[in-house]
């Protein structure tokens, strides 16, 4: 988890080129509470695969 919008996807895209891999990146909006992010979390937990996040970046929100 990050709540750096801004430079985190040109990290990802230059650690991927470089062919390294993450289990996933979840960013985070800094209006959300925190009790709403957690719970979001827990949601994706239950719901996603192993691998579902490899190599990408999510913003939550999921859904706005």
């Amino acid at each position: 988890m990050t709540n750096n919008r801004k430079s985190m996807p040109r990290h990802l895209t230059d650690h991927l080129a470089s062919g390294r891999h993450i289990p996933g990146i979840f960013t985070i909006d800094a209006n959300q509470s925190i009790g709403q992010t957690v719970e979001e979390l827990i949601i994706i937990v239950a719901a996603s695969f192993e691998d579902e996040y490899q190599d990408r970046i999510e913003y939550l929100p999921l859904s706005q």
